[in-house]
């Protein structure tokens, strides 16, 4: 055999023997009592903190290495830790130790008339296989909801994060054999071999559902290879409406911050959509605005925009389908409501659509037939968020229809069961 098949065949077993450890460190964690897992949290955090100086070493070795990956200053930025920032990690890990336990919870429960006792119980999903960008902090973040929601993950973090987020994980792991915790519960994949992922992905024997974090090309390739489950969203061209009823002056703040608040996130507008009746009046001001952001925001619009705002530019028919993760907003002037939505299902990505609008009719319209994950009313897309909606934390946002939908957080990491008590019951 050739060595390169040797190594293959080598990395397939590496893969398999990860799976199998998460797994068997699975069946141990999901009958862990909740004050384990918070006493786990509660170590790390500390463990996090007093380990600033040893993570600061591990990301100057990957801030050294950045530019020879290409990655922009934004990038690099994300990338970079400082003792503010890993303040900010294991102050995450407290919060999480501070939400309610979802493992266990009895969602419902009833008395059949022949006397059975029948319950609705939540339960782990199992064993997570968790593969997202280079953010260290995502590393800690993952782990640790997937531990508090009783399932052993497997981290396959970008390579340009590869000594953050290992220096995180070894922390992570010695605390959990302090606090009880099997330490295969959570598991760096220490190859940068991009072959490992299609490899995890065939294995759903032991790994119960994928989950990607990243660019969209990435979350396809996952959905594509993978055999179990997967959790994603491919991107996120959100819209903002504007009704005719509109309070001008919030619509204007909910456009800017839509957009602008952060350009390269999932739940930012990409498009906004303004009523006829109150586009000559409107669309002035908020191009104003726009032009007037650090950077300017360039409009692209159809040609009743144009014939409003002469500088914008043409929309062509992908800007209106466009994520553009920047500093471009596609602008569309519509008839009323019914085209607004129509517009929103025919080119959005189903992740948050928000109206603004004083008429109750409208609202309840717009929020009863938008096929969104999430859907505002006289609010910003950006809430759309797991801390910002009550979930305190998530693992990433899904706009699939089955299992979970949205932010995903502690519950939606879980299943559930049902526990059937008799009391020597056969069935006639």
């Amino acid at each position: 055999m050739s060595k390169d098949g040797a190594d293959e065949r080598d990395l397939a077993a590496y893969c398999e023997e990860v799976a199998r450890r998460a797994k068997r460190a699975s069946a141990q964690l999901g009958t862990l009592l909740g004050q384990v897992k918070n006493d786990w949290l509660k170590r790390s955090a500390a463990a996090l903190r007093e380990g600033t100086a040893t993570i600061l070493q591990a990301n100057a070795r990957d801030l050294a290495a950045a530019p020879g990956f290409g990655l922009t200053d934004a990038e690099t930025d994300r990338l970079r830790l400082t003792p503010a920032r890993i303040e900010a990690i294991a102050s995450a890990l407290s919060e999480i130790a501070g939400l309610p336990d979802p493992v266990g919870e009895v969602i419902e429960s009833a008395v059949r008339p022949n006397g059975l006792e029948v319950s609705r119980v939540r339960v782990p999903l199992g064993v997570v296989f968790f593969i997202y960008e280079s953010r260290p902090n995502v590393t800690a973040d993952a782990a640790a909801i997937c531990v508090k929601s009783g399932n052993a993950v497997i981290l396959r973090g970008g390579k340009e994060a590869a000594h953050s987020s290992a220096a995180i994980v070894a922390i992570l792991r010695e605390t959990a054999a302090a606090a009880g915790v099997p330490t295969d519960a959570i598991q760096l994949v220490d190859t940068p071999d991009r072959a490992a992922v299609g490899h995890f992905l065939k294995l759903h024997r032991w790994i119960d559902v994928a989950i990607p974090r990243g660019g969209e090309s990435l979350i396809r390739r996952v959905a594509a290879e993978a055999t179990m489950p997967v959790i994603k969203h491919f991107d996120g061209n959100c819209h903002v409406y504007v009704d005719q009823s509109a309070d001008l002056e919030s619509a204007l703040r909910i456009t800017i911050n839509a957009k602008c608040q952060r350009f390269g996130v999932c739940n930012a507008a990409e498009s906004l959509l303004v009523h006829q009746a109150i586009a000559a009046e409107f669309l002035p001001g908020v191009a104003a605005a726009l032009a007037a952001n650090q950077p300017p925001v360039e409009l692209r619009g159809d040609e009743a925009t144009r014939g409003i705002l002469p500088t914008a530019r043409i929309a062509t028919e992908d800007d209106y389908f466009k994520e553009y993760l920047g500093p471009v907003i596609a602008v569309k002037v519509v008839a009323g409501l019914d085209e607004a939505i129509d517009h929103i299902n025919h080119y959005g990505s189903h992740h948050t659509d928000a109206i603004v609008t004083r008429c109750l009719l409208a609202a309840r319209q717009f929020t009863a037939r938008v096929d969104s994950a999430a859907v505002m009313v006289n609010a910003s897309t950006r809430f759309n968020d797991g801390g910002e909606l009550g979930l305190g934390a998530e693992i990433g946002i899904s706009t699939d229809k089955f299992h979970a939908r949205g932010p995903c957080g502690l519950r939606e990491l879980t299943s559930y069961k049902f526990i059937v008590i008799g009391d020597g019951h056969v069935r006639s």
